[in-house]
Parts: structure tokens; C-alpha cells; sequence
């Protein structure tokens, strides 16, 4: 079974084949260099990116691996959450493809996808506890199986990964500064009582990390001197080295409260699903490096193996909707032509026809 993969739910124009199972090729086309203009993402501009670098790149990935359209089997497209303009463009797309092949259409759970994604490297155990760390979601799940996800906790306003994006704008660091974030942290030392470690003293399993994008520019306000004074990375080379050190330190003190408070909510929901077989951390801040070294200890903890997709397939990619769509596929989930992009805010619909296995 050949199943075509498209992600189109925020920035990221992504494209790649599973067959059987087993990835065989993906093509991404980033929006970074256009939405760090604006310090963030454009809908208006991400939809029209996406509609111009589907073609293209479609085109190049089926060239590239000898095969046409009607070598497709099953197209798998992200239909939600994300940005009701993107996920249009992927979704549209997909459905012409299907029209005009008589390849079937299975819509996926973009958020799903992310913590199925390890699965193209390794194979994936259920019951697994879940935690994905995205962009805009930072949420627990119990996994039953690829198709069976029950919502544990969830994101009440400011996800993990927008904290850092925000955490680097107030430092004049482009967008996405995630990444950035955590790559000077790793030359900081933190300081375990700079950052409140925020919403644990409650005994639910939902997270919030507004007040934790608070302090830090509550402490920022008070120490202008670690602003960039124009868009991009420090300058080692000229700027004073102990304005470089209070910054590195700062960033690793939030990478540390970041971390801290996924591993004290994760640890609570293992505490209750304690028949669970491995644990799943996936989405964009699974890159991170203190993310990845404390759950590697929470996993060792409740002597679970820890599950982590390499950091290439943690970022939004067209992979993940591949695979998630092939598991569907093979046990006779579809979609119709009427399929809907869900935007975010709503939740997604287990609304899948099925049919015979193939």
C-alpha cells in the first residue's frame, strides 16, 4: 500500500510516501524566512505559500522516486487542528488528487500524527502514555491504539512551544526562536528558582505556562541590557561576555522550568495509568534538549521505554500524515469528498467510513 502524506496545517508544506509502512521519501517547503518578518505566522500568507508549493513539490517528490499519481493508493491528508486557510490548501489538494486518481481519502489528526511519528522508526506499543509538545498544544493522552486516543490534559492557554517562540521575541530573537532558545541555554546554567515552575499545585493534568511567559518578561523588563538590539543571535565576538552569560543562564532557567512542569504532570498522569507500556513524546519542543534528558528519567523512573521521534520528524512534516493515514488505511478507515478542515479550537471528529481492509 502506497500512501501519499500532506501537511499543510500551519507553516510547514510537507509531502512524503509510506509504503507499508516503511517511509520512502518526503519533501518540506518552509515559510521561516517569510513569517520572521512579521514575527510570527501570517494566515493569509501561509495559505497562499502553501497553494503555490504543493504543486511543485509534489511534481519533484513523484519524479524523484519514478512513480505517477495513479501509483498511489491511499492519500492521507492533516485535517486539523491548525489554521482553517492552510489546511484548506492541503485539503483541497488532496481531494483533487483522490477525484481524479480513485486513490482513497483518509483525513488525519494532525496532533495524533505527531505522537505516531516515532512509529516510522520504531515499532509503537499500546497502551502508551502520550505527551505531545507542540507550537500550539501541549496535551496528555492515553493511547489505546493508533486510533484510539483519550484526552488526559490539555493546554488551557499558552502552549510549551509558543512560551519559548514569545520567551525569544522578548529578546529580539526572530521567529521561530525555540530552537534558538534552547541551543544558548545549553551553554547557560540554570538557576532552578529564577522561573516559577507553573500550574502543578493543582491535581489536574492540564497545563499553563502564561505565567511562566510573565516572569520571564517581568524579568526581562527588568534586565534590558540582554535584548538583542536588532533581530537575530548574539554577537560573541563583540558583545560584553557577561551580558552573553546572564542571557545563556536566563534561557537555561526557562528551558529548566519548562521541563520541570511537563515531567511533574507527566509523572501524575503515569501515576494513574500505571498498565501503561511505553511513553510518547513527541511534536516540535520533543527536540528540545532538556525535554528529551528529563523524560528520558521520568521513563526510567516507571521502567517504561520512552518513545521519541527523531528531531527531524518532530517538527510539523508530511511523514507523520503518511504514516498515521497508511495505519488507518489499513484497517479500512476512509474519508468521503465531503471531508471538512477542522480549524483550531475544535475538536476533531472520529468520523471515518469503514470499509474492507485492503
Amino acid at each position: 500500500m502506497l500512501c501519499l502524506g500532506i501537511e499543510s496545517s500551519c507553516d510547514e508544506t510537507g509531502l512524503a510516501l509510506v509504503r507499508d509502512g516503511k517511509f520512502i521519501a518526503e519533501k518540506l517547503a518552509s515559510q521561516v524566512d517569510v513569517h520572521a518578518l512579521f514575527g510570527g505566522v501570517v494566515p493569509e500568507i501561509a495559505s497562499r505559500e502553501h497553494l503555490r508549493a504543493l504543486p511543485a513539490l509534489f511534481r519533484e517528490l513523484m519524479q524523484e522516486q519514478s512513480l505517477t499519481a495513479d501509483d498511489i493508493d491511499v492519500i492521507s491528508v492533516a485535517r486539523g487542528p491548525g489554521l482553517q486557510g492552510c489546511l484548506l490548501m492541503g485539503l483541497n489538494f488532496a481531494k483533487g488528487l483522490a477525484l481524479s486518481t480513485g486513490a482513497s481519502l483518509v483525513g488525519v489528526n494532525h496532533l495524533w500524527a505527531h505522537l505516531m511519528a516515532a512509529g516510522l522508526e520504531q515499532e509503537l506499543q499500546f497502551p502508551s502514555l502520550g505527551l505531545l509538545v507542540s507550537g500550539g498544544h501541549t496535551h496528555i493522552y492515553l493511547i489505546k491504539s493508533f486510533s484510539e486516543f483519550i484526552l488526559l490534559g490539555r493546554t488551557l492557554d499558552d502552549a510549551a512551544g509558543e512560551a519559548f517562540d514569545k520567551t525569544a521575541k522578548l529578546l529580539n530573537i526572530p521567529y521561530p526562536g525555540g530552537k534558538i532558545v534552547d541551543e544558548l541555554a545549553c551553554a547557560g546554567s540554570a538557576d532552578h528558582k529564577m522561573f516559577p515552575i507553573p500550574y502543578i499545585k493543582n491535581d489536574n493534568l492540564d497545563f499553563s505556562f502564561s505565567g511562566l511567559k510573565t516572569a520571564v518578561a517581568m524579568y526581562v523588563q527588568d534586565h534590558p541590557e540582554l535584548r538583542l538590539s536588532a533581530m537575530g543571535i548574539p554577537d560573541t565576538e563583540t558583545e560584553d561576555p557577561e551580558i552573553t552569560r546572564q542571557r545563556n543562564d536566563m534561557f537555561a532557567s526557562f528551558n529548566y522550568s519548562v521541563a520541570k512542569t511537563l515531567s511533574v504532570k507527566t509523572e501524575r498522569a503515569l501515576e494513574r495509568n500505571r498498565g501503561v507500556k511505553s511513553l510518547i513524546v513527541a511534536g516540535g519542543v520533543a527536540a528540545n534538549s532538556v525535554v528529551r534528558t528529563v523524560m528520558t528519567k521520568v521513563a526510567r523512573k516507571f521502567s517504561i521505554p520512552l518513545v521519541l521521534p527523531s528531531p527531524k520528524f518532530c517538527t510539523d512534516n508530511g511523514a507523520m500524515i503518511a504514516f498515521s493515514g497508511y495505519l488507518l488505511a489499513k484497517e479500512g478507515f476512509r474519508h468521503g469528498l465531503n471531508l471538512e478542515a477542522i480549524p483550531r479550537g475544535r475538536v476533531v471528529p472520529e468520523d471515518w467510513i469503514r470499509v474492507e481492509q485492503m
